[in-house]
């Protein structure tokens, strides 16, 4: 009868969560609220499900699932080290310390008691998740509002990216902090050295195998073993395998989840989609709403019990700290628009929600805490659309592009989806030739905004000639040498047929602004894309969302 009820309210909760999020779409609410308000209803409301031993195993599973998939669709580490350096990246790291001191400052009981009774590491991980800021709802805002392809959309976009990062290993490191605790490992130094160290050898590891290791197995054993659905099973196997090393290796699993996705989120977009068949239909089917709906299930009036003080202190003190710490940290660094970009990372998305059930599972924070959270996050993720789209109509628009060379790596995840090569390539477009003298080509062939040039002789690819080479060759022999003599002929290239977004990663990687294509089999060649088109059709992308 045990396992009767269990199937009965897991059934129960997954039909009436996919149910409420077909009428929630209908006003333009968020999945999300619809599964949490799932659980509310056949929860506390009505008293049809409760949250028991059984279902806590599913959405156990759940929570590595739904960090996986963050991992994948958010994390931009590529992104990340590309900005290292700048103003932006500054402005985003200023925003992020100021902004989690003052969290820190309402959590840890410094400002005012509110007797939280938590310690330092669990105080930062509620401030870590009160200061996070959401990609996935930028991303979206953006391209609601037509402004992904403006340089301060990219800014905003590359600030939230660089906040998201930061804070999710913040917070990562204090549930695994916290986690170690409670096996008898005492908070010193050379605990938060060694955790440290876990941590970076772990994602090290993770990063290798997933990226060099597990696509190649997977390949081979397609060739090998004809097996249905063999590649979800590995990669679903995998996963629970990396978080059961993660916990091992002294992290919650959750944070394995997560560098498992990030991990695989390097992969070209056609590997990660041949590799993945099923994962996402699971995900958003079953896992997704059972763990969100599960969350309601939590959701109590409890908070209702807390002293005023401390349900005001923690839902205004950290909003405009964040906010402060965002406009103070664009002015200091002199961004263009600080208003938006401040606006931008205000975003809340449901990695906030999901980190709060983990915490609240491992005894870090009590269930009125918890509700009222959870509460304040839904408040985020139905206001800050709003305010980040009131920043940019103030801003009005603008004809300028971002330069190539700015556009995130990450962001053809969010327009670029399924767009193939050859709805970018032109055909007609003419090449020089390997026989033009650099004279020759500096005169007649320079374009605005490219730097990269693909020769051409005769109808076959000779190779690329970089604007940087030309650096390297006195210009008294620009009359006299041939381009064949400058050109880089070992380049990579690009089918009709490839994704638009492996072509970029490729550029990426390569450090080209163009890309030659190739038929795969004859090795014609065909014509070439530069990121300047991929750019524009993001903007078309864009456009047709809007």
């Amino acid at each position: 009868m045990e396992l009767h009820g269990a199937l009965f309210s897991v059934g129960l909760l997954i039909v009436v969560a996919k149910l409420l999020e077909g009428v929630f779409k209908r006003f333009r609410l968020n999945s999300i609220i619809a599964y949490a308000t799932t659980g509310v209803v056949l929860g506390p409301v009505t008293g049809l499900v409760h949250a028991g031993d059984d279902i806590e195993i599913v959405l156990s599973i759940g929570i590595f699932v739904f960090f996986f998939l963050i991992g994948l669709d958010e994390l931009d580490i590529r992104g990340f080290l590309q900005a290292m350096r700048g103003r932006l990246f500054f402005a985003a790291l200023l925003s992020v310390v100021m902004s989690l001191l003052v969290s820190l400052a309402v959590t840890a009981d410094v400002l005012i008691d509110l007797q939280l009774d938590l310690s330092f590491v669990e105080a930062l991980g509620l401030a870590g998740v009160l200061s996070l800021s959401s990609l996935g709802v930028v991303a979206k805002v953006l391209i609601d509002e037509g402004r992904l392809r403006e340089p301060v959309g990219v800014q905003i976009f590359s600030a939230a990216a660089i906040a998201e990062l930061m804070l999710l290993f913040v917070v990562g490191f204090a549930i695994s902090e916290h986690f170690a605790s409670e096996h008898g490992h005492t908070l010193d130094p050379f605990t938060v050295a060694q955790l440290a160290v876990q941590i970076i050898v772990f994602s090290l590891l993770t990063w290798f195998v997933s990226t060099r290791i597990l696509p190649r197995i997977i390949f081979l054993l397609h060739h090998v073993l004809l097996v249905p659905q063999l590649s979800f099973g590995l990669l679903l196997g995998g996963l629970f395998l990396v978080v059961v090393g993660a916990e091992h290796a002294g992290l919650h699993g959750s944070l394995g989840a997560l560098l498992f996705g990030a991990a695989l989120a390097a992969l070209p977009y056609q590997v990660r989609r041949d590799i993945m068949p099923g994962m996402r239909g699971t995900a958003e089917g079953f896992f997704v709403p059972l763990f969100f709906a599960s969350a309601g299930l939590h959701l109590s009036l409890d908070f209702l019990q807390l002293p005023l003080a401390t349900i005001l202190v923690l839902t205004l003190v950290p909003l405009a700290g964040k906010f402060a710490a965002a406009l103070l940290s664009a002015w200091v660094t002199r961004l263009e628009a600080p208003l938006a970009i401040a606006s931008g990372l205000m975003a809340k998305g449901v990695a906030e929600i999901a980190l709060l059930l983990v915490l609240f599972q491992s005894g870090v924070i009590d269930q009125g805490i918890f509700s009222l959270m959870v509460l304040l996050m839904f408040a985020y993720i139905l206001a800050s659309p709003f305010g980040i789209g009131a920043a940019l109509r103030r801003l009005g628009h603008t004809e300028e592009a971002a330069a190539p060379g700015e556009l995130p790596p990450s962001m053809g995840r969010f327009a670029l989806e399924g767009v193939r090569v050859r709805d970018v390539l032109d055909r007609s477009r003419m090449h020089p030739e390997p026989s033009l003298t650099v004279r020759r080509f500096v005169q007649s062939w320079l374009l605005p905004d490219q730097h990269d040039y693909v020769v051409v002789a005769k109808g076959r690819l000779a190779g690329i000639v970089s604007l940087s080479m030309l650096r390297y060759l006195p210009q008294g022999e620009w009359e006299e040498t041939p381009l064949e003599r400058v050109l880089r002929a070992d380049v990579p290239r690009a089918g009709a047929d490839d994704l638009v977004e492996d072509a970029l990663q490729q550029m990426t990687e390569s450090r080209l602004t163009t890309l030659p294509v190739t038929d795969p089999r004859t090795g014609e060649f065909i014509g070439s894309i530069s990121s300047h088109e991929i750019l524009e059709m993001v903007v078309l992308a864009v456009q047709g969302r809007g």
